[in-house]
Formats: structure tokens, sequence, C-alpha cells
């Protein structure tokens, strides 16, 4: 299963890592289409803008040409009277042109050394002599003419095919100065008598083909483009190569977080194995809800109880075993009969306190209080003598316990902070002691407070009074058995002897 989803993700980091690619290059494609459609028309604008600038200046040239030869050759030249001027400008005489002359020659001039350049000047009222060349020729220097005499500050241009080839034609107004208005008012040969200072005389057409420009702008463009396109490729591979190290990078981040994570889950089971090895050792030492307790921050415990029975148990004949085997064996032993307590307390419900030694504390009716405590504690003590017999017949052993129970109110809590225990203290834990020390071997020795519980249910000697130490006289009971078994079945009765020194049989 993991397998399985570390390849579905797999699958999946591949799908997106090509989508991105894919993506990208189709951004990429689009954009060189947008670029290449943007070129186009940046270089129409470009084209026309060049064609417009150029057409410009030449104009500009040719009036600063035409103004600085009207006023400081002509205007200077009329005042001395040095020299004619005449319309019919001819180089081999001793003559000037007129303004308008001169700049119909500069025209000329300026057509015939570049042949690229075509400069025109044309009017609805040409001289005689200039009848056929002066008027428009097309529809274009027509509607010039037309617009220009309506909007002298304005200009007129358009691209469109001249002579067979795309060109950008140009056209201004030639419009007349006070020093001009008298001459061509006087003029014999004038067509109008009544020029006015500002009227439109004539036009001014300038046109150049873009062949040149169009190659000139659009190689550059190309070259832009061509550039742009490096650099988006360049673009591109770099973003490949970034996100596929960002890939590599996620994968290998996915690899250790896969890492980290199965080393971290089997460090929490290797936590888990521990916790529960630690709380089997708690549970070992303290009982259920006294060790939850203790996990809950609880730190000081210590509950009293109003009545619980206690049981004392003590190996007889244990000393002069331990001389007689090793000490290896002498665990053993002492363990097995040990663990088969361990197995009664837990199957009867019961609370081990301790073991000092050969000797066995075990409690009813705490931590957790059940009304049958004193029975429980009674076939325990029933079932231990059962158990020392079987261990006895096994090992061929002789080995004899002695039993005191005593029922009464008692504190139970845990004391210390290393090594700590759950343990019981009051005056009915002492006097269950008292019966176990003052008990007789091979017998169960209970107080009358446990007889007057249990009387009814099981067999019982009535040992009468003994003295206790600390204690005084008491009363004191054997128990021998259930009331429901025959005295052939459980235990075995005490024998009836002064001392009350019971044996079972067969054990001497």
């Amino acid at each position: 299963m993991h397998q399985l989803i570390s390849y579905s993700r797999a699958a999946l980091s591949e799908l997106i890592y090509k989508r991105i690619i894919l993506a990208v290059t189709i951004l990429f494609c689009v954009g060189v289409a947008i670029a290449m459609a943007n070129m186009s028309q940046l270089s129409s604008s470009l084209i026309a803008s060049q064609a417009l600038q150029n057409a410009t200046l030449y104009a500009q040239s040719i009036r600063e040409a035409r103004t600085l030869y009207s006023s400081e050759v002509v205007n200077r030249l009329t005042k001395e009277q040095l020299i004619n001027f005449t319309h019919d400008y001819n180089p081999t005489k001793v003559v000037i042109p007129l303004p308008a002359t001169f700049l119909i020659e500069l025209s000329k001039q300026i057509s015939n050394k570049n042949p690229e350049v075509s400069v025109r000047v044309y009017s609805d009222y040409p001289f005689p002599w200039r009848a056929k060349e002066g008027k428009p020729q097309d529809e274009f220097e027509r509607e010039a003419l037309q617009y220009l005499t309506q909007n002298p500050t304005q200009k007129f241009f358009r691209s469109e095919e001249f002579r067979g080839q795309p060109a950008f034609r140009y056209a201004e107004a030639d419009v007349l100065t006070a020093s001009c208005v008298n001459c061509h008012n006087t003029h014999p040969a004038s067509p109008k008598k009544d020029w006015q200072e500002g009227d439109v005389r004539g036009i001014l057409e300038i046109t150049q083909p873009l062949e040149t420009i169009t190659q000139k702008t659009r190689g550059g463009l190309q070259n832009l483009f061509f550039l742009l396109v490096g650099l988006a490729i360049l673009g591109i591979t770099g973003l490949t190569l970034a996100i596929n190290r960002l890939r590599q990078n996620a994968k290998q981040l996915e690899d250790r977080v896969r890492e980290r994570t199965a080393q971290l889950q089997e460090t929490n089971i290797e936590l888990l194995k521990e916790q529960e090895k630690s709380d089997r050792l708690l549970l070992n030492i303290l009982p259920e809800s006294i060790a939850d307790r203790l996990k809950d921050g609880q730190s000081t415990i210590a509950d009293g109880f109003a009545e619980v029975t206690v049981l004392f148990a003590d190996i007889v004949g244990f000393t002069v075993l331990s001389a007689q085997i090793s000490p290896e064996e002498l665990l053993a032993f002492l363990n097995e009969i040990f663990s088969a307590f361990d197995n009664l307390t837990e199957k009867y419900g019961l609370e081990k306190i301790k073991t000092i030694g050969d000797a066995y504390m075990v409690v009813g009716g705490l931590p957790n209080p059940i009304p049958n405590h004193a029975e429980c504690i009674a076939e325990m003590a029933l079932d231990m003598q059962a158990e020392l017999a079987k261990f006895n017949a096994k090992h061929h052993a002789e080995i004899n316990i002695r039993i005191g129970i005593n029922t009464g109110a008692a504190i139970a809590g845990v004391i210390g902070t290393k090594k700590f225990i759950y343990d019981l203290w009051g005056d009915a834990v002492n006097t269950a002691a008292r019966m176990e020390s003052h008990g007789i071997s091979g017998a169960i020795q209970v107080t009358k407070s446990t007889y007057d519980i249990l009387h009814n249910k099981y067999r019982f000697t009535d040992r009468g009074i003994i003295h206790i130490k600390g204690k005084g006289d008491m009363q004191t009971y054997l128990l021998t058995g259930r009331l429901d078994q025959d005295s052939g079945g459980g235990s075995p009765p005490p024998q009836n002897d002064p001392a009350l020194q019971l044996t079972w049989s067969g054990i001497r």
C-alpha cells in the first residue's frame, strides 16, 4: 500500500512537471505570436514615423534655404540694384532667380541629385510658363492642395503607390510672406493680382520611397525580435532547469521526509514498546488505578479504607532448605512458589503488596473496594496451602506455610521517590502480621473480626485465647476449609494435639 501511494505521488509529480513545461511552451508560442503581430504594427508605425520625420526635415531645410536666399540675397541685392532678378533663370546670364524660381530650381536639383526623393512645387495659379507642370498632377496633389488651402498650418501625408513603388508623400502649404505679396501682385504674368499675406501660394511636396526605410526598420526590428526570442528561449531553458532542480529537490526532500517519517515511526514504535515495558513494570509495582494517578501528576497518594482483609504468609522450613541447596535452586524454588501465589492474587482480584524474604503480603478490598474481600482472602489462603502441597509433591520437599489474616481499617498509599511501593498502614495490618508470626505451621490463623464475616461459609477451629505481643490476649481461630466440602476435600484439617502444632499428612 505504501509503495502504491509512493508510485501515485511520483506519477502525479511527473504529470504536473510535464504540464508546467507544456504551459510554459504554449505561453512562449503565444508570446512569440503576439510579439510578431506587435512587431508588424510597430514596423508600420516606425516606417511612417521615420518617413514623416525625413520629409519634415527636407521641407524645413528647403524653407530655411529659401528664407535665407530671400532675406540675405534677394533683398540686399534689390536695395543695391546691382543685379537683375528674373523668373527665367539661366546660369549663363548675369541674373539670379526669384525666390519662387529658386525654390523650384532647388527642388529639381534635390530630385536630380537624390533619385530616391522627389520634390515638387505646384499651385492652382502657376505662371503661364509653368502651366503644365505647375498644376496638380494626380489625386494626392489635388487633395493636398484642397486641404492645405483651407488648413495652411496643417500637414498632409500618406503612404501609397507612386511610380510603381510604395512611397511616402508629404505636402505642406507655401504661404506668402509680406515681401512676396507685392512681387506676385505686380508681376505682369501673374495669374492672380490680389494676393494677401498668409495666402497659400502653392504646395511643397516631398515624396520618398519606403523600401530603404522599410528594410532598415524591419532589419532592426528583426534583430530585436531574434534577440527577444533568444532571451525567451534562455528564460524558458532557465525556468525548465529551475523547475527540474526544484523537482529534484522536492523529490530529495520527499525521500528525506519519507525516511525521517519511517525513522520516526520506528522510534515511536520503540517508544511505545518501551512505554509498554514501563507500564508493565509500573503495574508490577503499583495497582493500575494508583499508577494512573501517578502518571496524571498526582504526587501525594494516601487513601483510607474502612474495612479490608490483610493476609501475611511465611514459608516454614525455608531456612533449612536454603542450607541444603544452591542459591540458584533456592531462588528458583522461591520464584515458583511466589509465582503461584501471584496467580492466585490475580485470580481472586486481590492486591499483592510486597514480599520480604520468604514472607508474602496480600490484601483484599483496595485500592478498589470489593464487598467480599474477606472471602477472597480466605479462598486464596486455602489455595496457597494446596499450591504448596503440589510444590512439595513435585520436588519431594517438606515445606509448610504459616498464614495470618485480619479484617479492619487501613490506610494505603505510595511512599518514597525512588524504589517507591504501594504499602499499607494501620492497626489492622499490624494485627494480621501478629496472626502470622504467632500462628501455627501449616495452619491459617484469623482474628475474630475475620471469623465473624466468614464463619457461615467456612469451617473453623477455635484456637482459644492467645497472647499477642503488643496486643495482649486475643481470641483467634484456625481456618480449616469450606463448609460446602466434606472433611476429605479442600485443605486437611489440623491434627488435634495439645500444642496445636499442625502438619499435613505426609509432611513431617
